[in-house]
């Protein structure tokens, strides 16, 4: 990897981590921890549900450990906006935050989904709170959401209804420090939210429920593919708008100056558009972003793992030649860009469910077009 031109004085980036290593204790200064960090090594029936149930209902479990007869209380339908992009103060936002339609009941009705909240505990100790989405199939698709956002963001709401209207369940959920879910929120915490979905999937596949494929957007597309780059026991992947360059884009949220306030403070605090406190960016958390090694992830997907990279000609956030550069390393690959779309699909949503939905499904041709390769 290869460091921008405005760290070159300070950091000194590390060669491709070592999957197998885990990540050393905490560095004293960035430029030593840059040289020795790398990533931790491991870690039905169809039902209609009426207009007076359009209710979530809260399922505790471990996912260490599952028994004992879960307790079951409802609790409302609720519906957050998606995350703000939080800049630095005195630079203007790039996006605002927009409200988001809740699922309606006739919807519900019509595509016989319910609905439920699965709190799942991750090695960790901390509580991971998500949405099923039960539409009757056997397997099922996990979404993750993207850098600061939720599992009620747009883009993960608008993929879940998608999903559900052809009788695939869906799980969403909140990564450990965001929406629901324990924590504190770290910024980088690439393998760290790695570890989160895989104590997501193991808890599933405790419950003889195959899961399917695995769907990230954004942040959340790195986070996928990290995972089967490091396991491979899911064999459809599917990453939206994920970034390549984790270089790039820091400054955007820190600001132009924040190398020389991480050397003078030790940290960077990133306030919203409105000028209040949002998050510590500490020297710790941004070592995990530079190390990350997306090009040393992509080499390490099986060949048999079927990877979709999907993205908006015109993202702002993250720009289309990243998509291309997924598409070069990964063997089993497919690429598709939506024109005129942004980073999260505001007007194209429904043209990345068909996408994603086509994936994920493949047609009769495309089963016997793969069974023979691998006969």
């Amino acid at each position: 990897m290869v460091a921008p031109s405005s760290l070159h004085a300070t950091l000194a980036l590390p060669p491709p981590s070592n999957y197998a290593s885990s990540l050393s204790a905490k560095p004293q200064s960035l430029s030593s921890a840059l040289r020795c960090s790398s990533p931790p090594a491991s870690l039905r029936s169809r039902a209609p549900v009426a207009v007076e149930e359009a209710f979530r209902f809260e399922l505790t479990l471990d996912a260490t450990e599952v028994d004992g007869k879960p307790a079951v209380a409802p609790i409302p339908l609720d519906v957050n906006a998606e995350a703000d992009k939080f800049i630095f103060s005195g630079e203007s936002a790039g996006f605002l935050k927009s409200p988001i339609a809740q699922i309606s009941s006739s919807q519900i009705e019509v595509s016989s989904v319910s609905q439920q909240k699965v709190v799942i505990r991750n090695t960790h100790g901390e509580n991971l709170v998500g949405i099923l989405h039960e539409a009757g199939s056997g397997e099922l698709v996990i979404l993750c959401h993207g850098f600061r956002s939720s599992k009620e963001s747009k883009t993960i709401m608008n993929l879940a209804d998608a999903l559900g209207s052809e009788n695939v369940s869906v799980f969403r959920f909140d990564f450990a420090g965001n929406g629901d879910s324990d924590g504190s929120f770290q910024y980088g915490n690439y393998w760290r939210e790695v570890e989160d979905l895989r104590d997501i999937i193991q808890y599933f596949s405790r419950q003889n429920r195959g899961v399917h494929a695995i769907v990230g957007h954004s942040k959340g597309g790195n986070v996928v593919l990290l995972y089967a780059s490091k396991f491979h026991d899911i064999s459809t992947i599917v990453n939206i708008s994920g970034r390549f360059n984790l270089e790039r884009g820091i400054d955007d949220r820190l600001g132009k100056d924040f190398m020389e306030r991480m050397k003078r403070d030790g940290f960077v605090d990133v306030m919203d558009k409105m000028g209040r406190f949002a998050y510590r960016v500490t020297e710790q958390s941004l070592i995990d972003r530079l190390s990350t090694d997306m090009h040393a992830a992509c080499l390490s997907i099986d060949k048999n793992c079927r990877v979709l990279t999907v993205h908006g000609s015109e993202d702002d956030i993250v720009p289309p030649e990243d998509a291309s550069k997924f598409d070069k390393l990964i063997m089993n690959h497919k690429l598709h860009i939506i024109e005129g779309a942004d980073h999260r699909f505001i007007s194209h949503q429904f043209h990345l469910g068909r996408i994603l939905l086509e994936f994920i499904r493949p047609s009769q041709d495309e089963d016997g077009a793969a069974a023979k390769e691998q006969a």
